[in-house]
């Protein structure tokens, strides 16, 4: 495992938050925009359960490095 390029999954049932560690530029637009979902201090720093599918949306589309995508999960 590259240390360096790690990717992550995390979601809320509705909408799954992904990272790419090795993208991120720690522009910290995401904190800034969604304090309740991005918390670079706790395990998990990403808690997409905190936040409704459009906030978190509305901030990934601000990540200027794209480490931050997302996609809609299928409805049962």
């Amino acid at each position: 495992m590259d240390l360096h390029d790690i990717k992550k999954e995390y979601t809320n049932g509705e909408v799954t938050i992904m990272w790419q560690s090795g993208k991120c530029i720690h522009s910290g637009n995401c904190i800034r925009n969604n304090p309740k979902v991005f918390k670079p201090k706790d395990k998990p720093w990403i808690t997409p359960e905190n936040s409704s599918k459009e906030e978190i949306i509305n901030t990934i589309n601000k990540c200027p490095s794209g480490a931050l995508s997302y996609y809609l999960n299928p409805k049962n």
